[in-house]
């Protein structure tokens, strides 16, 4: 009987080592990864969502583009749309309040307006050009303080292109080197201003030394003299021009006085 019973005493006993005690809401591991994995899962699932939310809802379908005269709108589109995600107005937002410091050529600066989630409006503001000259092989516009705010190897249409001028060096954002430079660009402005008035189309404004001007239009050179009357000169000058439609030679307006002077054609051979 003893013996039995020393025999279940030793069935009875246990490694106490062996025994793992869970407390309460202790987890084992196998629970913990798949709680992170399903968390994981949702928060790819919930961005795959915004995403997806961001992307019909907020991809610009419409630009409206005002301002330009350089580019065209598809180069002004391309230029604030370039990527896939400047397609999105939430990141054309966003750059904006950064600030984009680009510098694109003859453009002072550019303004997106984020008009909807699908439409944009940009206004466009161009330097404005009271003409060029050619240095260097190369086409320096200054505006009208006579500052030189673009160099490129392009010629812009309705922009005169002077010619004349004497210097000997040129730099960026300076104006150019000229003695009487404010007269000189007052004067060039004035004329530029005069022949968009009376919508006249040049090829090029010649400066003598003696400061006397010389429109290039076509194969005819218009001899205005030197600033005196220089907008009647001019508005005369519109009426002339359909008559000299196909001829060479010099048109000689320096005389006139303003009281009625008659103009010569001089022919070319």
């Amino acid at each position: 009987m003893d013996s039995a019973l020393g025999g279940i005493d030793r069935e009875t006993e246990y490694d106490e080592s062996s025994l793992v005690f869970l407390d309460d809401g202790e987890e084992t591991d196998d629970n913990r990864g798949l709680k992170t994995a399903l968390i994981i899962m949702s928060v790819f699932a919930l961005i795959c969502v915004l995403v997806m939310v961001i992307k019909l809802n907020f991809t610009i379908t419409t630009v409206e583009v005002i301002g330009n005269e350089h580019y065209t709108t598809d180069e002004i589109v391309k230029m604030v749309c370039s990527s896939e995600l400047e397609k999105n107005t939430i990141f054309l937002y966003i750059r904006n309040l950064l600030g984009n410091e680009e510098e694109i050529p003859f453009i002072e600066e550019m303004d997106v307006d984020i008009v909807s989630p699908t439409t944009v409006k940009i206004t466009v503001y161009e330097k404005a050009l009271a003409g060029y000259v050619e240095y260097l092989g190369r086409y320096l516009y200054f505006d009208r303080d006579g500052i030189i705010v673009e160099s490129s190897p392009e010629r812009i249409e309705g922009v005169p292109f002077v010619t004349g001028l004497k210097f000997d060096h040129m730099a960026l954002y300076e104006p150019l080197p000229l003695e009487h430079k404010k007269d000189i660009f007052k004067l060039i402005l004035s004329i530029t201003q005069l022949l968009t008035k009376y919508d006249i189309d040049i090829d090029s404004i010649y400066f003598s030394p003696d400061r006397d001007i010389t429109l290039r239009i076509g194969n005819v050179d218009v001899l205005l003299g030197n600033s005196d009357f220089i907008d009647e000169k001019i508005n005369r000058l519109r009426f002339l021009l359909p008559r000299l439609n196909g001829r060479r030679g010099e048109l000689h307006m320096e005389n006139y006085t303003g009281e009625g002077d008659k103009f010569t054609f001089e022919r070319s051979r």
